[in-house]
């Protein structure tokens, strides 16, 4: 349907104040005749003269009034002008915007503005308001600018009744929602303390709910970023398995021996890293389910740190990083679980190596004793490493969280490694410390008993040491057994000497001795034979066992010394040690029972066992 064509009203020139008198007169004239309210009137009127006055002077300024039919007619008013670079003010338009909101329009052809006005819904036809439009426009006077100016002054006086009027109404309205409000701040004063006593628990019950969720959020971040770096760890080994398999078996018959050799051992260490990584992770796991148990032995510390500076030397990244572990002569005496306290060591070692680009790395052990008086055992790694700010100190023991910063780039890891220090130091009875700052290195202090309390039982008033009744002792090497005779007599009433191994079950047997020594490397059957003898006999399997050798830690079969009771270097050997490994393994067979893994009938072994990532104790 084409639109039909705006119907014209007036067109009148806009060149002088008399005619901007004139404009705003004819904008009221028109705005009645098409039915339009008296506040409507005055609005258009009002915003006719503005604009006329503000382009008064511009040539050829015109305003034609057209009437524009359609679903809702409007009354458009256009105002020309010749100069296009000539526009309202932006002051001048904005006060017209109030007046009438969105009626103001732009066409695209500068020179021209539009005002419009909708008209009421119930108007006639528009052909039937163009025509009483122009009658009542024919029929007006002469503008006269003083009559005009009477008018503006009603209009305003008007505008100002009307308001006075809206505002005796709202102050009656007022004066009414008042009354209403007494009632109401009536009801508000009975109920706000029974509302403000709720919204106390309410309050504390949200910030608990926010404190929850936000660490739940922490947890779920650091959870997130745990099984990345689990998945990058666990990869990189098993990666390095599969090729390295790979290229042994697409190698050809003429690889070196040594070459395969070289393969193989890196096989084998990729091997190793991934079943350390999965021992860790299962630790942490029995940790936090209250499984992760000590297995309480003699702990022999140089032994340990022997160990300890062979494995820890090839983690050393920088070549202006010294590694320092100390080879004491008479190193404190500790009873611990050696599996635990070697898993502690080299987290801490390898945390500090991983942070440190210059200077060194250092373990110091020494002695301590305690505010109730018990001896300790004090092991002290400090590194001069990148440090820790103090605000992350306390973060760092939190499970699966790691600082982040630049100093993290390409040392990727759990975060399980200091959590889980700290939960094995405490099952060891002992307690870990750290004191760091930002470029000046980290110190972590680990305090142990050298006793743990659940295995100190304090001598009668006056008592001696008792003695045992029968020891028997089977080792091949005459040399050793004179040695031995006068320390094993004082701990035995009597001491029965087995030169041959094939004797020792009938000697055992006959005996009844209160513990058994024997030597592993001697004619078949060897040590390791003897002891899964003794533990197979019904007989003879609760008599102690414990392994005299001179054999290094590290050559040992420790599955296979799972029956024995404790193991100790014959070097050094002195009676003390002997009463203080079978009072011992006496205290740990009544306090913890027999292994899960051992028949049933024998103790809790005493003797180090093999580290869970493969190497030796």
């Amino acid at each position: 349907m084409t639109p039909r064509a705006a119907l014209p009203l007036l067109t009148t020139a806009v060149g002088s104040e008399q005619e901007i008198f004139a404009l705003r007169r004819s904008g009221r004239v028109v705005a009645q005749a098409l039915g339009l309210d008296n506040q409507a009137q005055v609005r258009l009127a009002t915003a006719l003269s503005e604009l006329g006055r503000d382009l008064l002077g511009v040539r050829g300024l015109n305003a034609s009034f057209t009437l524009a039919p359609g679903e809702v007619p409007a009354l458009l008013v256009t105002l020309r002008w010749e100069d296009r670079r000539r526009a309202p003010g932006e002051e001048t338009l904005e006060a017209v915007g109030r007046l009438l909101p969105g009626a103001v329009r732009r066409p695209a052809v500068p020179g021209s503005l539009v005002v419009e006005q909708p008209l009421p819904g119930n108007s006639p036809s528009p052909a039937e308001l163009a025509d009483r439009t122009l009658r009542v426009l024919s029929a007006q006077p002469a503008p006269n600018p003083m009559e005009e100016l009477r008018a503006q002054n009603r209009d305003l006086i008007a505008a100002l009744e009307d308001s006075r009027a809206q505002r005796e109404k709202l102050q009656r309205l007022n004066d009414e929602l008042e009354t209403t409000n007494q009632g109401v701040v009536a009801l508000y004063s009975e109920l706000s303390q029974e509302l403000e006593d709720t919204n106390r628990g309410v309050v504390a019950l949200y910030a608990e709910l926010d404190d929850k969720s936000r660490q739940l959020r922490e947890a779920g971040d650091a959870r997130t970023r745990f099984w990345a770096n689990v998945s990058h760890e666990l990869r990189s080994p098993a990666n390095s398995v599969i090729g390295l398999a790979r290229l042994l078996l697409d190698a050809d018959e003429d690889q070196s021996a040594e070459e395969r050799r070289h393969q193989l051992a890196l096989i084998g260490a990729s091997g190793s890293t991934l079943l350390a990584l999965v021992d860790e992770l299962l630790d942490v796991a029995k940790a936090e389910s209250g499984r992760l148990e000590p297995h309480w032995s003699p702990v022999d510390l140089r032994i340990l740190l022997g160990q300890l500076r062979g494995t820890m030397r090839g983690l050393v990244q920088h070549p202006d990083v010294t590694l320092v572990i100390p080879d004491p002569l008479r190193p404190p005496e500790l009873i611990g679980d050696e599996v635990m306290l070697t898993r502690i060591l080299r987290n801490l070692l390898s945390n500090a190596l991983k942070f440190t680009e210059l200077g060194e790395v250092r373990l110091e052990v020494a002695a301590d004793r305690a505010p109730d008086g018990s001896e300790l055992v004090v092991l002290t790694v400090t590194d001069t490493g990148v440090g820790i700010p103090a605000e992350e100190q306390e973060r760092i023991f939190e499970e699966f969280y790691q600082v982040r910063g630049p100093h993290q780039r390409g040392r990727s890891g759990t975060g399980l490694g200091l959590p889980y220090v700290r939960r094995v130091a405490e099952l060891l009875g002992g307690a870990l410390t750290l004191v760091s700052a930002p470029g000046r290195g980290t110190t972590v202090t680990l305090r142990l008993p050298a006793v743990p309390p659940a295995l100190r039982t304090p001598p009668a008033a006056g008592a001696a040491p008792a003695k045992l009744a029968v020891l028997v002792t089977v080792d091949d090497d005459p040399a050793f057994r004179a040695g031995a005779r006068p320390v094993l007599g004082e701990i035995a009433d009597r001491v029965v000497e087995v030169a041959r191994s094939a004797d020792a079950l009938a000697a055992v047997r006959r005996e009844r001795p209160d513990a058994v020594l024997l030597d592993l490397h001697m004619p078949a059957p060897d040590g390791y034979q003897l002891l899964a003898d003794l533990a197979a006999d019904p007989l003879l399997r609760d008599v102690p066992a414990l392994v005299l050798t001179s054999a290094r830690t590290a050559d040992l079969d420790h599955r296979r010394l799972v029956h024995a009771r404790a193991v100790l270097e014959k070097t050094g050997l002195d009676a003390a040690r002997l009463a203080r490994a079978l009072a011992l393994g006496a205290r740990v067979a009544a306090t913890s029972g027999p292994e899960p893994d051992a028949p049933a009938g024998t103790t809790a072994a005493a003797a180090p066992r093999p580290h869970r990532d493969g190497t030796a104790p």
